[in-house]
């Protein structure tokens, strides 16, 4: 277990707000809380949900106006019994204002407005990296997106938000810690041209990330803004697979251009990826489309073709759904072990089928914030 003290120790010169993080660990009822909170109120209207005692869900209700008693209760009684049928018995809710002072009170389907969210100085597009399970490659295709963003001549960087499972350093071959500038701001990591900050990079790799204490969002908060990124055209954010913490705190906090969802093509992942971009479509964020990883095998002594995990359900989904279907990437060797060895197949290897699905995927990601950007104007 890894204690203040060794947190202390391993990162003693950092800025003090980095050495007081804690996480409150995923309870197999949390979501469900989330989900029914979401369904009376919007995903933009509550945040910091957590269960205790197995059946007590506490969260921050968010108002526009925390004085109107009336409201409160009613919509309090309203989460008891959509709650209460949810298998929870008890609820404690505490309120704050809404930031940007009075504005109708969002819900599940677009209701209302989201509260202001205000931009990470020098970076221009935050592209959002999820999947609603694990295992199918994310962080894998977070690391080769950002990459192929860099080939197609974008400054670039990666935010690996996956605070207790932190990974994408070892994917880009990063062993260092990083320094602290002048101003008291981290500096971030670089491999490949391409800009990074993880966790995995402030800790020892040997010890479990298991901390207690405030909530998640703080850390990613101060990844986001208290890390010197640099001038930026893309920022990617590999998030930590699922619909809970640090999903709403990006979402609440910054604005983002888009979000690119990962699935593998057998219907036990693609369940949970619909629950991921249905989660960042009621939160307004722009869906760029979905990735099928995994989609194949090609045997590389006779070439046969082996659909392992099925095939086609990312594009079945993307076509239901009504998004885009970014494309399929092949389960292949060089890919795991690049990933292994720090060497991703897109730095080792750029003219690989593979390296060309995801340079078309970055372009597919640049073309649709450059729109969504033409349409604000």
């Amino acid at each position: 277990m890894l204690h203040q003290s060794d947190m202390l120790q391993g990162v003693a010169n950092f800025p003090k707000t980095f050495l007081v993080y804690y996480i409150i660990f995923f309870m197999p009822d949390k979501e469900k809380a989330i989900q029914t909170i979401a369904s009376v109120i919007g995903m933009d209207s509550f945040r910091d949900v957590s269960i205790q005692n197995g059946n007590k869900v506490v969260f921050n209700l968010l108002l526009d106006d925390p004085q109107n008693t009336d409201k409160k209760t009613q919509i309090i009684k309203e989460l008891e019994t959509k709650l209460k049928a949810a298998g929870f018995k008890e609820l404690d809710v505490y309120t704050t204002q809404k930031a940007g002072g009075h504005k109708p009170l969002g819900g599940l389907q677009g209701r209302g407005e989201l509260a202001p969210k205000a931009p990470v100085p020098g970076i221009k597009n935050i592209i959002a990296i999820n999947s609603g399970k694990g295992g199918v490659g994310k962080s894998t295709c977070s690391v080769n997106i950002a990459i192929a963003l860099k080939q197609l001549g974008y400054k670039v960087g990666v935010l690996d938000a996956d605070i207790t499972g932190p990974n994408v350093h070892l994917m880009l071959g990063i062993t260092e810690k990083p320094h602290v500038t002048e101003d008291r701001k981290v500096m971030s990591l670089e491999a490949y041209g391409v800009r990074l900050i993880s966790m995995g990079t402030l800790v020892d790799e040997n010890k479990p990330t298991i901390w207690r204490g405030p909530m998640l969002d703080g850390v990613i908060k101060q990844f986001l803004r208290d890390v010197e990124w640099g001038e930026l055209d893309y920022l990617v954010i590999d998030l930590p697979p699922g619909t809970s913490d640090a999903q709403l705190t990006i979402c609440q906090n910054v604005p983002l251009s888009g979000t690119v969802i990962v699935t593998t093509p057998q219907d036990v992942a693609l369940l949970d990826a619909k629950k991921g971009l249905t989660m960042f479509q009621n939160m307004k964020v722009p869906v760029i489309g979905i990735i099928e990883n995994m989609s194949f095998f090609s045997c590389p002594h006779c070439n046969e073709r082996s659909e392992i995990f099925s095939h086609g359900g990312g594009r079945k989904a993307a076509e239901s759904l009504g998004v885009n279907f970014l494309g399929e990437i092949p389960i292949e060797l060089k890919v795991r072990s690049g990933g292994d060895e720090g060497k991703p197949i897109t730095v080792v290897d750029p003219e690989h089928v593979i390296s060309k699905a995801f340079l078309k995927i970055a372009g597919a990601i640049v073309e649709s914030c450059s729109k969504n950007l033409s349409e604000v104007n």
